[in-house]
C-alpha cells in the first residue's frame, strides 16, 4: 500500500514517534539500508510490512565501515528518490542522520565481534565490520524494533549481525531476506550502477559459478578443486580478480570440505573498480 514517508534525521524525533506506536500496542520492523534503493532493498521493506506494523527504513551512508582508498565520496546518495521508491513500498519512516548525529564530537566507543568478522570480506576490509557493527547497534538502539531486516546476498554481515545480538541480549528478532537477483542471475546491488556494459555483460557469470558447484558439491565434490576451477572460470569469464570463492558452515562461517552440515559458499570478485558480493545455499550432504 503506497504512502508518504515521513522523514526524521534526529534521533529524539525518531523515538518520539517510535514511542507513539508502541502506546499504540503496535510492533515495529527496521530496514537498515545506505541508500540508492533498489528492489533488493524493497523487498525487505514488503517483509518487514508482513511482520509488523509499522516500518522504518534507514538512510545513511556510514563512514567507518569504508576504509582508505574505498568508494565513501562516490557512493550514489540520492535521498528523493529513495523517498519515492519508500512511499511506493509503504513505508512508515525514514531515518535519514546525518554524520554528527550519529559520531557526534567525542564519540570514541567502538562494537567489535570477534571471529566471525576476520577472514573473507574482514580480510579484504580490516575494521569494515567494526564500523558496520558499531552502526547497527547504535541503529537498533536509537529504534528498538521488534524486528530488524538484513539481506542475505552480505551474508557474512547478516552472521555478524545475528552474533552481536545475541552477545548483547538485543531484544530484536533479526530475519535475514533471500538474494533478489536480475533475470541473468546478477546479485542486485547499489554498486552494480558502477559497472560498464561491458562489465556489466560479465558479471552474472558469478552467480552461475556459484550455482554451478553448489550443485558439484551437493552431489558430493569435494570444495578445494571446485572452488579452485570456479576461480578460473571467472578470470577466464573476464574478472580482474577474485578475492575469494569458499565453502563455508552457514552458521559460524568456519571453513568446510565438504557440506557435511548446512554450509555456505561465498564469493567476492571484482570488475575494474566494482567489488561484487554474492552466496548460495549448499545441500548439506
Amino acid at each position: 500500500m503506497s504512502r508518504e514517508v515521513d522523514i526524521v534525521r534526529a534521533v529524539a524525533d525518531l523515538r518520539a514517534r517510535v514511542r507513539y506506536w508502541r502506546d499504540q500496542g503496535l510492533a515495529v520492523a527496521l530496514v537498515p539500508t545506505m541508500g540508492a534503493l533498489h528492489q533488493g532493498h524493497l523487498s525487505l521493506i514488503a517483509q518487514g510490512l508482513e511482520h509488523a506494523d509499522r516500518v522504518v527504513a534507514s538512510v545513511f551512508v556510514n563512514p567507518t565501515q569504508f576504509g582508505p582508498g574505498e568508494d565513501f565520496e562516490r557512493y550514489p546518495r540520492r535521498e528523493a528518490e529513495d523517498a519515492a521508491l519508500l512511499s511506493g513500498a509503504g513505508c512508515h519512516l525514514l531515518f535519514a542522520p546525518q554524520v554528527t548525529d550519529m559520531y557526534p564530537a567525542g564519540f570514541a566507543t567502538t562494537v567489535s565481534v570477534a571471529g566471525l568478522s576476520e577472514g573473507l570480506c574482514g580480510a579484504i576490509r580490516p575494521g569494515h565490520f567494526d564500523g558496520v557493527a558499531t552502526v547497527v547497534t547504535k541503529l537498533l538502539l536509537q529504534v528498538r524494533p521488534d524486528f530488524a531486516l538484513f539481506g542475505e546476498k552480505d551474508y557474512q554481515q547478516l552472521a555478524v549481525i545475528r552474533r552481536l545480538v545475541r552477545d548483547l541480549d538485543l531484544a530484536v528478532e533479526v530475519i535475514g531476506c533471500p538474494i533478489v537477483r536480475e533475470a541473468d542471475g546478477l546479485a542486485l546491488s547499489s554498486r552494480n550502477a558502477y559497472l560498464t556494459p561491458e562489465q556489466r555483460a560479465v558479471a552474472p557469470a558469478l552467480f552461475r559459478a556459484l550455482d554451478a558447484t553448489a550443485q558439484a558439491l551437493a552431489q558430493g565434490g569435494e570444495a578445494a578443486p571446485l572452488t579452485a576451477r570456479a576461480v578460473e572460470d571467472l578470470r577466464a569469464a573476464g574478472f580482474d580478480a577474485v578475492d575469494y570463492f569458499e565453502l563455508r558452515d552457514a552458521e559460524t562461517l568456519a571453513p568446510l570440505d565438504r557440506p557435511t552440515r548446512p554450509a555456505r559458499l561465498l564469493a567476492a570478485a571484482r570488475l575494474g573498480a566494482t567489488r561484487l558480493l554474492d552466496n548460495v545455499a549448499v545441500t548439506a550432504l
